[in-house]
């Protein structure tokens, strides 16, 4: 019998926590299951998520209402596997060995949920597509 892989930790990174960070996490939680170890951080975290992220996730099935961003640590980064930024610039810490990824979104912050659906969106195919390079077929 092989012993099974220890699950692949992907950290996300924005500069509040509040909205695209929080949307790959739910998403990545969502679609990884159990084969996959979550995080999610922000340079200078707001103080709840943005609104308008919670709903238009809500509208796919996902419920984030109870998230809270979190301070990116330097614990969190070492303990990850691959590092996505978003937007987070030079306030990410860097450790060689690990693989960085930067996603270019547009930033939710200030904008209804209209403008963060095509956000939400992006976000759930580069997830799928991050799964697929992780070798985790999507739960759903």
């Amino acid at each position: 019998m092989s012993t099974p892989a220890v699950a692949p930790s992907v950290l996300f990174v924005c500069v509040h926590n509040a909205g695209r960070s929080q949307m790959a996490a739910a998403f990545l939680t969502r679609l990884g299951g159990d084969r996959v170890e979550v995080r999610s951080a922000g340079s200078a975290p707001a103080q709840t998520v943005n609104p308008a992220v919670v709903e238009a996730l809500a509208e796919v099935g996902i419920d984030i209402s109870a998230e809270v961003p979190k301070v990116l640590t330097v614990e969190a980064v070492q303990a990850s596997d691959v590092v996505i930024t978003m937007g987070c610039g030079d306030a990410c810490p860097y450790f060689p060995g690990k693989r960085y990824l930067d996603w270019k979104l547009e930033d939710p912050a200030g904008q209804g949920v209209e403008a963060v659906r095509p956000i939400r969106d992006q976000i759930e195919q580069r997830i799928r597509r991050l799964l697929a390079e992780l070798g985790i077929e999507p739960v759903a």
